[in-house]
């Protein structure tokens, strides 16, 4: 796919990878905290997240539009959630949401499409 930086691409999946945790980790580890501990900690994750994710979004920016950008972002999000789902948090992944990343992963062909 003409346009698509990978390099951007790689540190986006660190980046939601990092994101994810914050967003869902503290419902693993700290699921008895009081829930403002629980903000703090996944804003001083999402301050991490930022520092890879803004890089990522000014390299993709290079060689992507906007559209395609945001597209990436969404498709890499949800690749990215399977394994954090699987294996840190230890749930499946429906059918639904299978069926729904085609959806997106066509939306990638669709945005990338000359």
């Amino acid at each position: 796919m003409a346009g698509l930086n990978w390099i951007a691409v790689l540190m986006l999946a660190a980046s939601n990878s990092v994101m994810l945790y914050a967003w869902y980790g503290h419902l693993k580890n700290m699921a008895d905290a009081p829930v403002w501990k629980a903000v703090l900690v996944s804003w001083a994750i999402a301050l991490g997240e930022y520092a890879i994710m803004v890089p990522a979004n000014r390299i993709g920016s290079r060689t992507m539009s906007l559209e395609q950008l945001k597209i990436v972002q969404e498709a890499v999000a949800l690749l990215v959630f399977v394994p954090f789902s699987a294996f840190v948090m230890k749930q499946g992944v429906s059918w639904n949401y299978a069926a729904a990343s085609l959806c997106i992963l066509a939306a990638v062909f669709l945005i990338f499409r000359g």
